[in-house]
């Protein structure tokens, strides 16, 4: 499969020319090796230097118990080759649980570093078209995932088993060269077969984690896993007894990887005999060579036994080297730069259309829709198809129409969390793309129908940048949540005097940072079903009151409720991505098109529910 380098490490290399160097660079393992060193030197140096002490000792521990026996066999002294026996040992014991220590610190370091760069990638472009391309989301979740078990084990495990990898290739060809004092050919002998089984076997664990078949069964192993352990799915699955249905569901389809895993892995039958071959062959010659000098006195009784178990030992040059859980780190951290490279370009590309032009100050007469086009990626229909639309500055204007037609797509687009595809919003004249992003969005304040719920304290929920407590507290009286006072409670029961909030709490809190947003200097409001989860008493205060506290503001509405929307002061009713209707309550209650037939039905419902609840009553 075709790697593409690090931009850390990308080296060009052209067409017809061979560059070892660039080619060495270019692979995942020189990329991920360099992230350890880039993480922590430190850890890093001592790391690699634990792999060489760890790999030699075994050699120096075959090398003893051939002096040992050696000595046996002459009557000499014991007590050197058992104090080189009992040193080399106790290393032996002592280095194993320091290096796992030690790879577990450098995995953690690696790891958040990985996560900081993936953090900043994935918040560099402004807008939000690249969390939401198939390409992009397939990529950041082999990113996003290379850390939590998902596909293989976390970094910091992953450490132990990559260095365990090393050691065994060090302590093999340690042992290999030991074999160099009984013949020239012994290493190359010996070793070379066992080297030989790389290649020969070199297809055997090959998998590709990165098609879109692997993406998506992890994807769905993932959501499954998720609906299971978090608290938001939690009634429902318990409602409805789904316990045991997610549970199944979870495990097929993680059974759904390991068979991609195995069915992609090209295990070779007669690679496999060759391997064979080569090592009866070349062990063959070399115990018999052993045997025969031993026969004639060539060597002596220690050193058979140093050269036979050299030789055993050599074979750990098979099973050591570059492992499978080398692949699977290098691939997570391939991920994650490739995410941010692709972030990057995205980011480039959107700063080509965005302005420098200050926003202060602005709507002071008006924002505009012109002929405005646009469809989201992957999508050929249109949500707005030539859409035209005026915004006094200063007033209020509430959006209708049904599921579908391009109401919230207006908001993000007035946010700029998209571009048109054609045509152009204008603030006073002035083409959004060309004001400077950061300036226009500090002029805008918003609540999303899907409005985050953060588990943070109840002013980090509410506080704009640079509010002070009393903006916060006053904020949240505007919204109707006056009883809601301790800034520094955490909202969430899983925190250690934290709390949870009821539907309606909470909507009210999301509207109190739009609130305290307006008093540091927000002059355009954007309220996307801002009271969806209030009861028609709550709906009409809290509104009633945001109104007030916005006053001057420039604010488009959103809303199904009609009894919110005729407090507006004019009306868009939208349908198909186009403004079918335009004007105030009163105007297109007696134009009698589609606002007057979607309100009369709404308000028939209403009335059926009443008449419903005072029979009852």
């Amino acid at each position: 499969m075709h790697r593409v380098p690090s931009p850390d490490t990308e080296e060009v290399v052209r067409p017809g020319r061979i560059n070892p160097p660039a080619l060495l660079k270019a692979r995942r393992e020189w990329v991920f090796f360099g992230t350890l060193w880039k993480s922590h030197p430190g850890l890093t140096a001592l790391w690699w230097a634990l792999i060489l002490l760890q790999g030699v000792l075994p050699a120096g521990f075959v090398v003893a118990v051939g002096a040992l026996v050696g000595a046996i066999a002459d009557s000499a002294p014991l007590v050197p080759p058992l104090v080189l026996i009992g040193t080399v040992f106790v290393l032996m014991q002592l280095l194993t649980p320091l290096h796992t220590q030690v790879g577990s610190l450098l995995g953690e370091h690696v790891s958040d570093r990985l996560h900081h760069r993936l953090l900043v990638a994935a918040g560099a472009p402004e807008g939000v078209a690249h969390l939401e391309n198939r390409a992009h989301m397939d990529e950041l979740a082999a990113a996003r995932d290379f850390d939590l078990g998902m596909t293989g084990p976390p970094l910091h495990l992953s450490m132990g088993f990559i260095a365990g990898g090393l050691v065994e290739a060090v302590s093999g060809l340690a042992q290999a060269v030991v074999l160099a004092a009984y013949a020239w050919w012994a290493p190359l002998l010996v070793g070379g077969a066992w080297l030989s089984t790389h290649w020969l076997l070199r297809e055997s664990t090959r998998w590709d984690r990165h098609t879109g078949e692997v993406l998506d069964a992890q994807r769905r192993a993932e959501y499954s896993y998720r609906l299971a352990v978090d608290s938001p799915a939690a009634k429902e699955i318990r409602l409805f007894g789904l316990a045991s249905w997610l549970t199944d569901r979870f495990a097929s389809e993680r059974r759904t990887l390991v068979e991609l895993r195995w069915h992609t892995t090209r295990l070779r039958q007669r690679p496999m005999r060759w391997a064979v071959v080569v090592l009866t062959v070349s062990g063959g010659l070399f115990f018999w060579s052993l045997g025969r000098d031993a026969a004639s006195g060539a060597v002596d009784l220690g050193q058979v036994s140093t050269f036979a178990y050299a030789a055993v030992g050599a074979g750990a040059l098979a099973f050591g080297g570059l492992n499978w859980a080398l692949s699977l780190a290098a691939d997570g951290v391939a991920s994650v730069l490739r995410v941010e490279r692709t972030m990057s370009s995205s980011a480039e590309a959107r700063s080509v259309v965005s302005g420098g032009a200050p926003a202060e100050g602005m709507p002071a007469a008006e924002i505009r829709f012109r002929d405005v086009t646009f469809a989201y990626p992957g999508m050929s229909a249109p949500v707005l198809d030539g859409l035209d639309l005026t915004v006094p500055a200063g007033s209020s204007l509430a959006v209708v129409g049904g599921n579908g037609a391009g109401k919230s797509t207006l908001v993000k687009l007035l946010c700029r969390l998209y571009d048109p595809v054609s045509g152009t919003i204008e603030v006073d004249g002035t083409d959004l793309r060309d004001l400077d992003l950061e300036s226009w969005r500090r002029r805008i304040s918003a609540v999303f129908q899907d409005f985050i719920r953060y588990e943070l304290s109840l002013a980090d929920n509410v506080a704009a940048p640079g509010a002070t407590p009393e903006e916060v507290l006053e904020a949240l009286a505007a919204a109707g949540a006056a009883d809601l006072r301790d800034l520094d409670r955490v909202l969430s029961p899983g925190y250690e005097n934290g709390t949870d909030l009821s539907g309606g709490q909470w909507q009210r809190v999301a509207l109190a940072r739009v609130l305290c947003s307006v008093s540091t200097g927000a002059g355009v409001v954007v309220l996307d079903e801002p009271t969806a989860q209030l009861d028609v008493r709550g709906e009409a205060e809290v509104f009633d009151r945001v109104l007030e506290a916005t006053r001057g503001c420039t604010t488009v509405l959103i809303s199904h409720r009609f009894s919110t929307v005729r407090r507006a002061d004019r009306i868009c009713v939208v349908d198909r991505g186009r403004v079918v209707e335009l004007g105030s309550h009163d105007e297109l209650m007696a134009l009698g098109g589609a606002y007057k037939r979607l309100f009369q039905l709404q308000a028939a419902r209403f009335d059926d529910d009443q008449d419903g609840a005072d029979s009852a009553g």
